[in-house]
């Protein structure tokens, strides 16, 4: 039965939450659960998150829509779906007009169409970096994805062009950029504190993310030691995660290096706008969320050419070619020592994340949902 304030055309929408319950949920978890909030917000769409069994709480950042949870655990529930493609989602969301999946596993056999977003191609493309079980799941979920989604959603032109390269065609693929965070202003009082919380001084670069073998962490230490200054510290934010990500060698950068972990939002805007700057020197992503998320705090952003990090940054940042840890030092005492440079990078940066927003992405994501199912009406930011 449909809300009292909900219009007559409402579509209801189970949505994968299941990432949340990774042991490094990573960006994707985040940009999903930054969707199902934007969503949530739209009076044409009902959105109920779908969950493994689990006691477990989901990821520090946690789901702001109702979650139902699925009879198998992870990772058995992965299993279930690439090989006997059950228990369906909408077993536990029987009122479900459709389903959209979030993870590159196979989807399970549902009853309503399903949407799928795909973050990336990059188990395809570079399975070194990737577990062999992960690459087998995702590499067999990625076809089948293809053979039975109504519509594939992915969030930059560049895993676009990764699919249409795999053969998929160009028509089936829906380009929806992720949103950035609305930051309020930071203040120099909130810059002191968190450097006093966690043993920071003046000045520091910061890297955002999991640490993995595509983040370019390995690349960031070889530019620090180019550098060689003793009074640049190096702020890491986010988990450790697997494989040769470099970790092992931070004890090499001059200045010394601050682990943070997670770290929550506020915090990360305030750690990412007292920074001298927030080197992301990435390989290969499938959107770059810590990129716009850095230009909408107010951060100088250091990232790679010709990814889709540069995409999402466009002429707010800087960039290097992927690997080389030469240029990135150039770059990284290029703003140190070059204040209107850096001043200048702030202010395009607040510019340009601001043409990304979650509502605007909540809207194309309800236009294809429609789309799929035959329906007209809403969809407008």
């Amino acid at each position: 039965m449909e809300r009292p304030d909900e219009p007559g055309d409402t579509i209801t929408v189970a949505v994968g939450l299941t990432q949340c319950w990774h042991r490094v949920p990573g960006g994707t978890a985040t940009s999903v659960l930054d969707l199902v909030a934007a969503l949530g917000g739209r009076r044409g769409i009902r959105v109920v998150g779908v969950g493994p069994r689990s006691r477990r709480p989901p990821s520090p950042e946690a789901p702001v829509v109702p979650v139902r949870r699925l009879p198998l655990p992870l990772p058995v529930l992965y299993d279930a779906w690439s090989w006997f493609g059950g228990p369906r989602m909408g077993r536990s969301v029987p009122e479900a007009d459709l389903v959209h999946v979030t993870v590159p596993i196979s989807p399970p056999r549902e009853r309503v169409p399903v949407v799928a977003t795909v973050h990336d191609v990059l188990p395809v493309t570079n399975p070194e970096w990737f577990s062999d079980r992960g690459v087998a799941l995702m590499r067999r979920g990625l076809e089948a994805i293809v053979a039975s989604a109504a519509a594939v959603v992915v969030p930059s032109e560049s895993t676009r062009r990764g699919c249409v390269d795999l053969g998929v065609d160009p028509a089936r693929l829906q380009v929806i950029p992720w949103g950035a965070p609305g930051v309020p202003e930071v203040t120099a009082e909130e810059v002191r504190s968190m450097e006093q919380r966690h043993g920071l001084r003046a000045p520091y670069v910061c890297f955002v993310g999991t640490a993995e073998p595509r983040k370019g962490l390995s690349v960031l230490v070889d530019a620090l030691r180019t550098l060689g200054r003793r009074d640049l510290q190096l702020a890491l934010a986010g988990p450790r995660g697997w494989g040769d990500a470099g970790v092992d060698r931070l004890g090499e950068v001059p200045g010394g290096v601050v682990e943070l972990g997670h770290v929550p939002r506020r915090d990360l805007s305030v750690l990412e706008f007292g920074a001298a700057a927030v080197v992301l020197p990435s390989l290969a992503e499938g959107f770059g969320l810590p990129v716009l998320e850095s230009l909408a705090a107010g951060a100088v952003v250091v990232t790679s050419s010709g990814t889709a990090c540069a995409e999402v940054a466009g002429d707010a940042a800087l960039t290097v070619p992927p690997g080389d840890a030469r240029a990135l030092a150039e770059q990284i005492g290029l703003v140190l020592e070059d204040a209107p440079t850096a001043h200048e990078l702030r202010d395009r940066g607040r510019i340009r994340a601001a043409s990304f927003t979650w509502s605007a992405t909540a809207a194309g994501m309800e236009r294809v949902y429609r789309s799929v199912l035959g329906r007209t009406g809403a969809g407008a930011p």
